[in-house]
């Protein structure tokens, strides 16, 4: 085993071509006030491995390979399964184009019918 650093963290990234930003979180009790504090830091390493959002992922330091990449990818420890969103699929499902047209109908037909009118 070498002298490089590795640290385990979760990809909250991947639309970059063979990058993941990796978020590692860190817990630990303050040494004064003895108050829990919460950090997290984000790097941004290569994947050679096709690492998707929400896995868990194991990176080691690295030679620098452009202005922010210096971490890569070594391992996925813990696979992350996705299934469709279920608040996408019905937002999609409500903007179909007839839906579209019937709500750009509905305001134009409830303002001539609007109780704030008063007729004398």
């Amino acid at each position: 085993m070498n002298k490089r650093r590795r640290m385990t963290g979760v990809v909250t990234s991947n639309k970059m071509t063979k990058t993941v930003v990796v978020e590692i979180s860190r817990t630990f009790r303050h040494p004064l006030y003895r108050k829990v504090v919460h950090l997290s830091k984000r790097v941004k390493a290569h994947d050679e491995l096709g690492c998707q959002i929400g896995d868990q992922v194991q990176i080691v330091e690295s030679r620098p390979l452009s202005r922010d990449k210096r971490w890569v990818v070594e391992k996925i420890v813990k696979r992350e399964i996705r299934t469709a969103d279920a608040g996408v699929a019905a937002a999609e499902a409500e903007l179909t184009p007839e839906s579209v047209v019937e709500a750009e109908a509905s305001p134009a037909a409830q303002s001539e019918e609007s109780p704030m009118e008063v007729q004398p």
